[in-house]
């Protein structure tokens, strides 16, 4: 037997409805803010995350999943979306087109990792990005689009964190001073992060090992490291937040995980899934456009995984997906009525009704109990009599009750 990878994992039909759900919460939430549609090639060539995602990431000095292909060209399969947006945004000349350009993706995504609860190396995201507004009001309103969605698939108990790290140049005077303060005590630290002290020490606060938690817990903080500019726009995101009724808690430990951020980053966090409590996290990228190919052009966004999102769903009982159940079941008994029946099915399928009717010679009480496994709303019993008379006995599944209907009244429904 040939088993599957592991890190994946299949999607059954049971399950379809709550992804359903969820994809269809998404794309209307998306759509009520304006934002289209946009989908990007599940591969692109490994320079893009290098110089987009950032060098010195977990993603790209561990997690990809990078190839040659036949013609010696090293493609790599996307860890995460924003990165080939802003490819698609440049190659096809969207910088000229109307600003903002708002797109969201409902897209796969691969690392190389260990596997958990919620976090698989084959992952679902639902991700948005708005380019062309430097305006702290972009990132109010991508923040509240995450809010809202959240809010639309049942989630309620969740905190909203959110942090700013700057720009380039009051980020160096950050870095600087930050090195300084690890720099004594950056033997007592993991190989990863003193690998990452000279190219990227912000990522260090990033860092899920105890012992470096322990040395950065007292670290100078971000914000007060930044410019006048920095400053002035994570007061207004703040001020924005709090006019549209949006509860945040200001936490200066976030930082992402993703070199391309710039200013506001934000998680809405939950607590029912352990540790590995973020269901969303986003933030501006100022400079990405620029650093994959492109003219400067500010940009913000966020990311959430699906499977995270399904686990804390089901795990807080927020669930209110609905399976979705065939509405008629036609049942035949003899020949004469298989072919009734199949008639009938197509007719309401063709109207957009659903409608099921044997196609594995089973008995009529078999059939009975092949209707209520799939959960049909109403059953068709039809034979000989019934054809002939032009009139069936409809029988509601919920509660036991027949209504009689004529044939033709089925076939206009």
């Amino acid at each position: 037997m040939i088993n599957i990878p592991k890190g994946t994992k299949d999607m059954l039909p049971s399950e379809a409805y709550k992804w359903h759900y969820v994809e269809r919460i998404a794309r209307e939430t998306a759509a009520n803010f304006g934002f289209k549609e946009i989908r990007t090639p599940m591969f692109e060539h490994t320079e893009l995350f290098l110089r987009g995602v950032g060098e010195t990431t977990d993603i790209v000095t561990k997690e990809m999943y990078t190839f040659d292909d036949k013609g010696g060209r090293s493609l790599t399969l996307r860890p995460e979306g924003t990165a080939g947006v802003a490819r698609c945004f440049i190659e096809n000349g969207l910088q000229q087109g109307v600003m903002p350009m708002k797109a969201y993706y409902l897209a796969s995504a691969f690392r190389y990792e260990k596997p958990q609860n919620g976090r698989l190396r084959e992952h679902h995201q639902f991700g948005v990005e708005c380019f062309g507004s430097e305006s702290p009001a972009a990132d109010a309103e991508i923040i509240s689009l995450a809010d809202t969605f959240l809010r639309n698939v049942g989630l309620t108990s969740l905190e909203l964190n959110l942090n700013s790290i700057g720009c380039p140049e009051c980020r160096a005077k950050y870095n600087a001073a930050l090195k300084k303060y690890i720099g004594e005590n950056l033997h007592n630290m993991c190989a990863q992060c003193q690998a990452r002290f000279d190219k990227n020490p912000l990522r260090i606060l990033d860092c899920k090992e105890e012992k470096c938690k322990a040395i950065t817990k007292n670290a100078p903080k971000i914000l007060d490291y930044l410019c006048d500019d920095c400053k002035a726009h994570f007061k207004e995101v703040q001020r924005i937040l709090s006019e549209l009724g949006i509860k945040y808690v200001v936490n200066p430990g976030i930082v992402r995980g993703l070199d391309y951020y710039t200013r506001t980053v934000f998680e809405f966090v939950s607590t029912d899934i352990g540790a590995q409590g973020t269901v969303c996290g986003g933030g501006r990228y100022n400079n990405l456009v620029e650093e994959v190919g492109g003219k400067p052009t500010p940009a913000v966004g966020f990311g959430l995984g699906l499977e995270r999102l399904l686990l804390v769903l089901e795990n807080t009982n927020s669930l209110r997906a609905q399976e979705e159940n065939v509405e008629y079941y036609f049942a035949p008994l003899g020949d004469s009525a298989k072919a009734l029946c199949r008639e009938l099915a197509y007719a309401l399928r063709r109207k957009g009704v659903s409608a099921e009717t044997d196609i594995m010679d089973r008995s009529v009480k078999a059939q009975m109990k092949y209707a209520d496994k799939i959960g049909a709303k109403y059953v068709v019993v039809i034979g000989d009599d019934e054809i002939a008379k032009g009139v069936v006995s409809v029988k509601n599944m919920a509660d036991g009750t027949c209504e009689e209907k004529t044939i033709d009244s089925l076939r206009a429904l």
